[in-house]
């Protein structure tokens, strides 16, 4: 990882989170249920609170958070894009169950990247 890819890969989770958060309250809305419309923000939250993450560590970049870098690229990809895909699914009647052990991946990926986040800059 590089600070231009970085920031490329902060601001690009950062517009599709406002995307993806807009199109869920208005296009969204009344196609799914209250927990489904709970779940895809979560998914939405998620992805701005790491693309803000990231966009800091690309404006402040060190090469000893490369691994944290692509973990947190990496986690909100498996955790946020597996919500929005098994709401959606669920939402049109085809659930893609499939993507149901993806999403505790994703937030598994999440939390060694803050671990490795505390311990560089610690160490």
């Amino acid at each position: 990882m590089n600070q231009q890819i970085t920031i490329l890969i902060a601001g690009s989770f950062g517009f599709l989170s406002i995307l993806l958060g807009a199109f869920g309250a208005h296009a969204l809305k009344k196609k799914l249920t209250h927990e489904q419309l709970t779940s895809f923000e979560t998914g939405v939250k998620y992805q701005m609170y790491h693309a803000i993450v990231l966009l800091v560590l690309g404006l402040n970049f060190n090469p000893s958070f490369s691994s944290a870098i692509l973990l947190f690229s990496i986690g909100v990809i498996l955790f946020s894009f597996s919500i929005y895909g098994l709401v959606l699914s669920d939402a049109f009647g085809k659930k893609m169950k499939f993507l149901g052990p993806v999403t505790p991946l994703g937030g598994l990926c999440l939390l060694i990247a803050w671990g490795l986040l505390i311990m560089n800059t610690v160490i």
